[in-house]
């Protein structure tokens, strides 16, 4: 059975103060409810890059993963602003998000580059988290399975489908991120066995074991029926993630 895993997307959100306080309450309560590092599921942190370093030290020895929103495809070089993947792994870091729609869609990042990241980030023992989705327009036209194996294809050509046992994958519609809609259950189900019967055309013990994440505003009030679904194996939340009640909630929707 796969492990679960629920990740904190903080975007750019957060201060000093505000970081420390829910941090203070998200530890606090996943301890008390026995949700930190436990057989079922695993909890990961994505705050802003400027405070990578304070989230590390007030996670502590708490088993909480940290992990990055974003990293630059090189290693080093004149790329003002950017962090690479190795300057993650030292500060701490076992996870970056790769691909995610904002980066997609706001900064106009390809598909190619994205899958250049997804191998910087496994080259220096970073766990690519890819996502992957569509727009409204997109599923309105028809087009979410077309789009969803576009982007899932750039990255299994470039860095293979073996690449795929130490790294997850994040189905978000984009037409669900931030607007308060979400997909159904059966449609975010409907997508989740579609990544992971495309894998398994390659390789079915790669796919059967592959964490798939569903990003498309989940909360507390929904993630049990989301997580009941065969093929949906955990979270990866933005707003709720700010909420210490309602992202402790949701991580114990494994249950």
């Amino acid at each position: 059975m796969r492990k679960g895993l629920v990740a904190a997307n903080w975007k750019m959100h957060g201060s000093r103060e505000s970081n420390a306080a829910l941090l203070d309450a998200l530890v606090t309560g996943l301890e008390q409810a026995g949700l930190v590092n436990n057989a079922e599921t695993d909890v990961l942190i994505c705050p802003p890059s400027v405070y990578l370093d304070q989230v590390r030290h007030l996670i502590g020895n708490s088993k909480l993963l940290l992990g990055a929103q974003n990293v630059h495809s090189e290693a080093t070089g004149a790329f003002t602003g950017e962090n690479s993947a190795s300057m993650l792994r030292d500060i701490g870091c076992s996870h970056v998000i790769i691909g995610h729609s904002e980066r997609r869609e706001i900064f106009a990042e390809s598909d190619s580059f994205i899958a250049a990241k997804f191998s910087a980030a496994q080259t220096n023992c970073l766990i690519p988290i890819l996502c992957v989705g569509e727009t409204q327009e997109q599923r309105e036209a028809g087009e979410t399975k077309a789009i969803v194996l576009r982007q899932l294809a750039a990255v299994l050509q470039s860095a293979g489908i073996e690449s795929f046992n130490n790294a997850v994958v994040a189905y978000e519609p984009v037409w669900a991120i931030g607007t308060g809609l979400t997909a159904t259950p059966e449609q975010a189900q409907e997508v989740h066995a579609l990544i992971r019967n495309t894998m398994s055309e390659q390789d079915v013990e790669i796919a059967n074991n592959i964490q798939i994440l569903y990003g498309g505003s989940v909360k507390g009030a929904n993630a049990v029926e989301l997580f009941a679904q065969p093929d949906i194996d955990g979270g990866l939340v933005g707003g709720a993630s700010l909420d210490a009640e309602d992202f402790i909630k949701i991580c114990s929707s494994f249950r």
